[in-house]
């Protein structure tokens, strides 16, 4: 018993502190914004029931040593595979096919292959780093993010398929990857974007050539789809001034100006509402979290925690700037959420079981003065 207490002791309130913040906002920005839409209605007490869901499945894997999960992974992986693949079996919402239906309850896959993809990379590095930046183990890494990879993409769910992508090149950054293989990888890169503007970018979903083409060429008389939603969200972030209008008195919210608000573009929700100062404190909170994670990596007891913490490190900070750079309009509209603040069941339980795993590590490491 006195050994849990001190385990405790290491708990990271900051870390958690950071994330319960924006899961709450998120559930009363959720609230405000689904403006009396009667098929939204249940949304706000959706998020809290997942909320503490969460909370619970965080406090209960924080509680186990993180080295347990090492024989869990491969089980994981292969359930997460399973699910994937029968996910094609699912109705087709908003274009494609990501969803599991269970009564009234959807699940996404795809956010389950965010945290099965940090934990298998972290214990395929930390069993092979000797030869972490040699071709052969960089090719058996890639074979493991493509397993899943290659099927979020068929759904199609691009912008996953880069998040995975970003964990798996950040993790190679980490482990030592050699400079000739990190140019080789960049021509790669530019090679596939030359051919794909070359066909029109024919490998793409319809849906999603149109989000590129519309972000490059914007139709100035758009009146639906991404260009418009888009102008929408830099309108209602324009309302918010330095201090916002108030909670429940945007008119570009509460008029339904603004589409998709509660989940893609909840950022302009909070920028109208809370205004400057409210994105910022958000914002804060999030570099906050990346902050915590970097730092219980560098005081992991070994590169397996070091490495789970980077990758969910990297994870909320990716998806939180590309949220947040498709809400100004600096990058074209992909689909992810902002982390714990975004409508999502799936998203918010994945990212307090992330949260979890970090705190474990945080509380098997030897506590170094800040």
């Amino acid at each position: 018993m006195k050994r849990n207490q001190n385990v405790w002791q290491n708990f990271d309130f900051l870390l958690f502190g950071a994330a319960l913040i924006l899961s709450i906002l998120g559930i009363a920005l959720i609230r405000s914004s689904i403006a009396g839409n009667i098929t939204l209605i249940d949304h706000p007490q959706r998020q809290a029931i997942f909320l503490v869901i969460s909370l619970v499945v965080l406090f209960i894997v924080a509680a186990f040593d993180y080295k347990y999960w090492i024989t869990l992974i491969p089980p994981m992986y292969l359930v997460t595979l399973g699910f994937l693949l029968f996910v094609f079996t699912a109705e087709a919402r908003f274009g494609s096919v990501r969803w599991l239906e269970l009564g009234t309850i959807l699940i996404q896959p795809a956010e389950i292959a965010k945290i099965v993809t940090i934990l298998a990379l972290a214990n395929f590095f930390a069993n092979n780093y000797q030869t972490a930046n040699k071709l052969g183990t960089i090719m058996r890494s890639g074979l493991l993010v493509g397993g899943l990879i290659i099927w979020i993409f068929l759904q199609p769910n691009l912008s996953t398929t880069i998040v995975l992508l970003i964990i798996w090149a950040s993790i190679l950054w980490i482990t030592g990857i050699k400079l000739k293989f990190i140019l080789i990888a960049v021509g790669i890169v530019l090679l596939v974007l030359l051919i794909g503007a070359a066909t029109g970018f024919s490998f793409l979903a319809d849906y999603q050539r149109n989000r590129i083409t519309n972000f490059l060429f914007p139709d100035p008389d758009a009146s639906y789809g991404e260009t418009y939603n888009v102008e929408q969200a830099l309108i209602t972030i324009g309302t918010g001034g330095w201090v916002g209008q108030g909670y429940n008195q945007s008119t570009q919210i509460q008029l339904r100006f603004l589409k998709v608000r509660h989940t893609d573009f909840i950022f302009s929700v909070l920028a109208a509402e809370f205004g400057f100062a409210g994105t910022v404190l958000v914002m804060a909170l999030l570099v906050l979290i990346v902050i915590r994670c970097i730092r219980i990596a560098q005081n992991a007891p070994d590169l397996f925690g070091s490495l789970i913490a980077y990758g969910f490190g990297i994870l909320i900070f990716f998806q939180s700037i590309v949220n947040i750079g498709v809400n100004i309009n600096v990058i074209p509209v992909t689909g992810l959420t902002l982390p714990f603040v975004s409508y999502g069941g799936s998203s918010l339980l994945s990212l307090m079981l992330g949260i979890g795993m970090v705190e474990s590590v945080a509380m098997r490491s030897v506590k170094k003065p800040e």
